[in-house]
């Protein structure tokens, strides 16, 4: 990566491991509610304020950090491993299977992410196992498109003819031969995608879908406190900038992996 990609995933170090420290910066529990200092501006003592029940919004955007960012990175690591399952045995054996998988993209790509998303997520009760559900759910069709165009350019290589020709069995095909050269640029792909997967679990979290109180989550935070705004524009601003900043970090490293290896961006979506 190149120094703007390189700084954009040190502040995303920084940011989570504050996130995982968060009990050691901070000493307050960002569940615990205190009476005594409701809706308090930042100050030495709770240096980002205190919101609506009197917690530190400190230890909540920490804390919530380490939830919203988690939740999005697995489940974009969900969504590799269903697109890269569907990818191989799409590109590679073609026909109705290929058809098949294809029409199931189609589908999930044809509906905007974020409404398809929340449709998933009504279906099951909130929380953030239904988050990851849902990201995984709308995430995957992109990067089984991608692996399949992959797996088509080089199924009818030199060396797959060869491995082949050596009677491998289409399981070592596909597991020894195709999925190391697809591994890379799904990872690569994750890199674009992983700013969208924050922006649509915040999303979740303010409609109240995602992790359920008093558990912080950024997006949770900024709905619980949105009627605050002109009052204590403190307890919004704070959640909201983590959002906008880490997103903006996933993005220039997206973009700076999408320079370095030749990636169209516009392949699916999310």
């Amino acid at each position: 990566m190149g120094p703007i990609g390189k700084g954009a995933a040190a502040i995303i170090i920084i940011i989570f491991l504050l996130s995982l420290a968060s009990t050691l910066i901070v000493p307050y529990d960002p569940d615990t509610i205190d009476l005594d200092s409701l809706r308090q501006p930042p100050s030495l003592k709770h240096i980002l304020g205190t919101d609506s029940k009197g917690r530190d919004i400190l230890a909540r955007v920490l804390y919530g950090g380490k939830i919203s960012i988690s939740i999005s990175v697995i489940a974009a690591l969900v969504s590799i491993a269903i697109g890269l399952t569907v990818g191989l045995l799409s590109g590679y054996f073609g026909g109705k299977i290929d058809t098949f998988f294809m029409a199931a993209v189609d589908l999930v790509l044809a509906f905007p992410s974020l409404l398809l998303a929340i449709g998933v997520s009504v279906i099951f009760p909130p929380g953030i196992y239904t988050v990851m559900i849902a990201l995984s759910s709308v995430g995957w069709a992109s990067f089984a498109r991608l692996i399949r165009g992959k797996v088509l350019s080089m199924r009818e290589s030199t060396y797959i003819e060869a491995a082949r020709a050596l009677g491998c069995s289409n399981a070592r095909i596909l597991l020894v031969h195709l999925l190391p050269q697809c591994v890379p640029l799904a990872l690569v792909m994750m890199g674009l995608k992983l700013s969208g997967y924050i922006l649509t679990e915040a999303a979740l979290g303010f409609l109240g879908l995602g992790a359920q109180p008093p558990t912080a989550t950024w997006g949770s935070m900024i709905s619980a406190n949105r009627s605050f705004i002109n009052s204590a524009p403190w307890m919004v601003f704070s959640p909201g900038i983590m959002i906008a900043l880490t997103a903006l970090c996933f993005n220039l490293i997206g973009d700076d992996l999408r320079e370095k290896y030749d990636i169209d961006s516009t392949q699916g979506r999310f």
